[in-house]
């Protein structure tokens, strides 16, 4: 390794930035990283794993940005009084940000740019596992970790093939997916979510005039009438037709013009994900045989519909599900299970989102719990900084109670997986719902372990 010649990553534990970091080291570039969790003892798996591939981890001091490091990325968590940051300007050395970094990678490979509101990591999953049955060794950057990579040693959310093609997720909630220019773009759907839908419409609108291709959800109304010059994807539109769907609680059994797929994975939402990914596949020339042997053995994506285990005829899942979208796609699945009844703990995460998103969530779980089901609401995740507190789970506890539903609000966390034991009987479904809170699967694991 030669002088100057390593790309230093502040905050490499973050997904954004390991993803990122990975790639690079699978390409054989030199890289170095430092991360605050790391110097505190935290996410560690991540830092052992990033090792193995053959990162140098430094404390975050200013120690790793030194003579041999050409370049420093950063994401916007990283201040300008940074340790890093400082010696990186004293020293003149390039200073990048993830998103330029992301879309460098979109625009240098054959990309296949996965977005919309809901469903982006799984659809992305779903078509890097149908390009890889494809016989395509395609790379992929995302925000879930993959359970297929996961299996071979790694973090899970980024991978670097031998081929051309490139799987992203596309995330619109910090805008900077407009400066992608990826072969092939998807939109899976459009609801209010990190901003309001005329501002999504925007941003979509802009996404799809880079793309080579843009493939829609004719299932969606609002990708489809956002777009409606697009090519479709359907349960009957655009020249696929899904006939014989079987959607239960865990997997789904369906044909895709004619094809037969068998999905482990639960719910018309994933049914949906999957002909999204065999839409992305046949754009690169992947035939529906290969997509639904890919599709066969999809290991899934982490925290999306996660079976945590089962005690005493009790099953408790872990899912991501944290938009009125997402919550509502997780409720219709579970139901799939005719005479269980669903236990709901949700998280909101942000103070911010979980008042924009007030109204909606509350219709969320009126509309979508059975009057047998519970909902149990810790209160609302804070990530830190300054914010307006000025809304807890409370209001929407309250307010979904008011519509004549099970919900209860738990000031303290620790409570909860006693509360469950307590209301669990034999036959019912837990699904613990939130994003953000890395401990949120611990304490899905938790709540297991409490039950009798």
């Amino acid at each position: 390794m030669g002088v100057k010649d390593i790309i230093h990553f502040s905050g490499i534990g973050g997904v954004g930035m390991s993803a990122l970091a990975q790639v690079a080291a699978m390409e054989g570039r030199g890289v170095s990283g430092s991360d605050r969790d790391f110097d505190r003892g935290r996410n560690l798996g991540v830092k052992a794993a990033l090792e193995k591939l053959g990162v140098k981890i430094f404390p975050q001091d200013g120690s790793g940005v030194n003579g041999a490091t050409a370049e420093l990325a950063l994401s916007t968590a990283i201040e300008d009084t940074n340790p890093e940051v400082v010696r990186a300007k004293e020293a003149g050395i390039k200073i990048s940000h993830r998103s330029e970094l992301l879309a460098a990678y979109v625009n240098g490979f054959d990309t296949v740019a996965v977005a919309g509101t809901s469903g982006k990591s799984t659809a992305a999953a779903m078509a890097f596992a149908v390009l890889e049955a494809g016989g395509l060794g395609p790379s992929i950057i995302t925000g879930g970790a993959l359970g297929a990579l996961k299996e071979r040693g790694l973090i899970g959310n980024a991978f670097r093939g031998k081929g051309r093609v490139l799987v992203v997720e596309a995330d619109e909630s910090d805008g900077t997916i407009v400066r992608y220019r990826p072969r092939v773009g998807v939109l899976l759907n459009i609801s209010k979510d990190h901003k309001e839908v005329p501002e999504l419409n925007r941003i979509f609108t802009e996404f799809a005039g880079n793309c080579g291709r843009v493939l829609v959800n004719a299932d969606d109304p609002a990708a489809s009438a956002l777009l409606p010059g697009a090519e479709r994807f359907g349960f009957d539109a655009g020249g696929w037709k899904v006939t014989d769907v079987k959607a239960g609680p865990f997997s789904s059994e369906f044909k895709v013009n004619g094809v037969p797929f068998r999905l482990p994975a639960p719910g018309r939402y994933n049914v949906e994900n999957a002909l999204a990914a065999c839409a992305a596949g046949a754009a690169c020339g992947v035939g529906l045989e290969a997509a639904a042997a890919g599709l066969a053995g999809f290991r899934g994506v982490e925290r999306r519909f996660v079976l945590v285990g089962e005690k005493n005829g009790v099953t408790v899942i872990d899912d991501y599900a944290h938009n009125p979208a997402k919550i509502a796609a997780v409720l219709s699945a579970l139901h799939q299970a005719p005479g269980r009844r669903v236990i709901a703990v949700y998280q909101p995460h942000g103070f911010a989102p979980t008042r924009l998103l007030k109204n909606e969530l509350i219709e969320s779980f009126a509309a979508g719990l059975n009057p047998e089901d519970r909902l149990l609401m810790p209160e609302i995740y804070y990530a830190g900084g300054t914010v307006n507190k000025n809304i807890s789970s409370k209001d929407i506890a309250d307010a979904v109670a008011a519509r004549g539903r099970n919900a209860a609000f738990y000031e303290d966390r620790s409570v909860i997986p006693g509360a469950v034991a307590g209301l669990a009987a034999p036959g019912d479904i837990v699904a613990v719902l939130g994003a953000r809170d890395a401990t949120l699967a611990d304490f899905a694991g938790q709540i297991l372990a409490a039950l009798p």
